[in-house]
């Protein structure tokens, strides 16, 4: 047993603040033996909060509820009210963990109001290719800020999207934790070793720079639509007990393409240049002509499922590799933005799918704003309520993106981070509901 005096002259929320009835209850078991304490940790600072609402991460578990925290942003527990003592931060709106952004593109955050709305996703896609060229200096700038913008609404992880490596140096600051995925495409059969090559490289300065954090990194394929056999040949040996993202059927043309071997991505390889000739369409959709490779992934990830249908959810539930994450990532401003076009949310929910949030990138959104993707969901979707859809936002991404043990939740020992929405109707988002981190 570890004794010793506490010297501290002031506890903020300390144990020995609670009511002794509360120590019990709440199996805190904090006692004195002769003037000394059990323990060290016995010293450590808590602090307590209190709001209209308090989202667990998957319960909404009553408003007399007392969430405790170490000061080192650890999760002690959640009390009753009558068992915190004094000492309770008191909040108006509902505290949820922090939120996490399982889709984003952070390196094309310079190309904010550069794209038009509502191009369609090949035009979108040739002017992303084409245009995102900029001085490095704005880049990296645009980058920190989009950071900025993150953290202050609540994020505190994000699955991002990497084609090269101008994100690193914002991220070695370890403000925000991350996935990258490390995107490969190239839809030419020629010059699939040459693409392997390049993203093979990338992926190695990835996990050079960030030694402690070389499980956050995955090889991934862009697109079906952009990834030619060869390549998937080449990839998928790096998807084994990683989390992998695929953009899948974002726009209608994307199973004409398998299916038919017509539709309007043929006319974006003309717009490139690209040679076309070598595709042979399956007679399936996009999602049941690639899914089998994704097979060694341990978490996978599908981003958008605009167009997908009954079929296409049944074929993926269906032929998951054992104990495989399979999670649909909504990111519905980006939809609206690109396309004009919501996805089947509701087909999601029917079949008990593992939804997750993203925003997308900067390129084809208003902002990198969890929230907002909530709002435009229950505008859409008025049945669904704030509990389902924090879920989504919290541990299912946390979940998705193999970070669960850490984040998602108000479960012990956890640092998920503490976020506050304001100014709601009750458990219902308003236009004016706001988003800030409390810690």
């Amino acid at each position: 047993m570890v004794t010793g005096r506490c010297t501290t002259t002031k506890h903020r929320g300390a144990y020995p603040g609670f009511s002794k009835g509360s120590l019990t209850s709440a199996a805190y078991q904090y006692s004195t033996i002769g003037g000394k304490i059990n323990s060290l940790t016995d010293c450590m600072s808590y602090r307590k909060f209190k709001a209209d609402h308090l989202f667990t991460g998957t319960e909404l578990p009553g408003n007399n509820k007392v969430l405790v925290i170490k000061s080192n942003g650890e999760i002690e527990g959640i009390i009753n009210e009558n068992e915190a003592g004094e000492d309770i931060e008191s909040f108006k709106g509902t505290l949820t963990p922090g939120f996490v952004n399982a889709h984003c593109h952070l390196e094309l955050s310079h190309m904010k109001d550069l794209i038009p709305e509502k191009t369609g996703l090949v035009d979108f896609v040739y002017k992303v290719v084409n245009e995102r060229h900029f001085a490095e200096e704005e880049i990296l700038n645009a980058i920190e800020n989009a950071e900025n913008e993150m953290l202050s609404n609540g994020i505190v992880a994000v699955g991002d999207i990497c084609n090269n490596l101008l994100t690193l140096p914002q991220k070695q600051k370890q403000r925000l934790a991350y996935y990258n995925f490390i995107e490969a495409s190239g839809w030419l059969p020629t010059i699939s070793q040459t693409r392997f090559e390049r993203t093979l490289n990338i992926y190695n300065e990835f996990l050079t720079h960030n030694p402690q954090l070389t499980t956050r990194n995955s090889i991934v394929p862009h697109a079906p639509y952009s990834v030619s056999d060869e390549l998937w040949k080449l990839i998928t040996p790096y998807f084994k007990n990683k989390a992998v993202s695929i953009h899948n059927q974002e726009t209608v043309f994307e199973d004409e393409l398998f299916l038919q071997g017509s539709g309007d991505f043929v006319r974006m390889y003309q717009l490139m240049n690209i040679d076309n000739t070598h595709h042979q369409p399956t007679n399936k959709s996009s999602l049941q002509s690639y899914f089998s490779k994704l097979s060694k992934a341990a978490s996978l990830i599908l981003v958008h499922n605009t167009f997908i249908k009954q079929e296409d959810i049944d074929f993926a539930e269906n032929n998951k590799s054992d104990g495989q994450q399979l999670s649909f990532c909504i990111c519905i401003n980006a939809n609206q933005y690109i396309e004009n076009a919501v996805p089947p949310i509701q087909l999601l929910m029917k079949n008990n799918c593992n939804i997750v949030l993203g925003t997308d990138s900067l390129a084809g959104n208003w902002s990198l704003n969890l929230l907002d993707e909530m709002k435009t969901i229950q505008k859409n979707f008025p049945g669904i309520t704030l509990k389902e859809m924090l879920q989504w936002s919290t541990i299912n991404g946390a979940k998705a993106l193999q970070m669960d043990t850490a984040l998602g939740s108000f479960e012990k020992g956890k640092k998920p981070g503490v976020v506050l929405i304001e100014n709601t109707d009750g458990v219902k988002l308003k236009k004016e509901s706001s988003v800030k981190r409390v810690l």
